[in-house]
């Protein structure tokens, strides 16, 4: 059965973020929004959104202000931190709840959407986040500025330049800036939730150290380490996570 899809839109500011919701919109149906990671855009999350519509969830994908290749919302990439899809994000779960009034709201996120997805739901609560699924989340990023190579980008920490660089796409420094001093552990522990956190063990983009110790900053987490899994899943490691996916969100092991 096709999955019914349909445009979704809300505002930032002056800026319109845009999207999809998967699944028949009702009323009091559970909403997932997905989010995804640095240098991409929604569809690349849109095999889970259709797979978790398929299990009664209504879901939603966007692209971030400013925040892939490919975006079709607005923003620039020179503007872009985690900072901001952060903001991103809760303006997204806001619209959503006005727009669509579901039973609840989880979060998932991939690599930087899953950084994101973290940070948002510590800060709302599992009293507004129901569940928290993370996917090879990068919490690797504030290390990485730290040391001046974050991804293809090379820079001097002590002395963070206006633009990072301008290929695969153009950065701005407060990209780094934002988080020179932060403790991504500190930042996302406490969300009391339901978590789900996937990681690759040969995850050549954040290593899977970071994962293995993330689990520990929630006190109810299924973890999973997908063996030969790399940074996104594909083939039999697509597979095998949509299934686990799946299952969490329903509820069950």
């Amino acid at each position: 059965m096709k999955v019914p899809k349909t445009a979704f839109s809300c505002l930032r500011g002056n800026l319109t973020i845009r999207g999809f919701a998967f699944g028949e919109p009702a009323p009091g149906k559970p909403a997932v929004i997905v989010s995804h990671g640095f240098l991409a855009n929604q569809s690349t999350t849109r095999d889970y959104a259709v797979a978790l519509a398929e299990e009664g969830f209504l879901t939603f994908t966007f692209d971030f202000n400013g925040g892939g290749l490919g975006s079709q919302s607005d923003g620039k990439s020179v503007d872009m931190t985690v900072l901001t899809e952060k903001a991103d994000l809760l303006a997204v779960m806001e619209a959503v709840r006005e727009q669509y009034h579901p039973a609840s709201v989880s979060l998932m996120g991939c690599s930087q959407g899953g950084f994101v997805s973290a940070l948002a739901a510590k800060a709302l609560g599992a009293e507004a986040i129901a569940r928290l699924v993370l996917f090879y989340p990068a919490l690797c990023i504030p290390d990485d500025a730290r040391k001046g190579h974050m991804m293809v980008y090379r820079f001097d920490p002590k002395r963070v330049p206006d633009v990072l660089g301008r290929l695969p796409m153009k950065l701005g420094g407060d990209y780094a800036r934002a988080v020179m001093d932060m403790d991504p552990f500190e930042e996302i522990k406490g969300y009391g939730g339901p978590v789900l956190l996937v990681h690759g063990t040969e995850d050549s983009i954040v290593n899977i150290s970071y994962a293995r110790r993330a689990k520990d900053c929630f006190a109810d987490c299924e973890y999973h380490e997908i063996a030969g899994g790399g940074h996104g899943f594909s083939g039999k490691h697509g597979e095998e996570v949509t299934q686990i996916l799946r299952a969490f969100m329903k509820g069950t092991k």
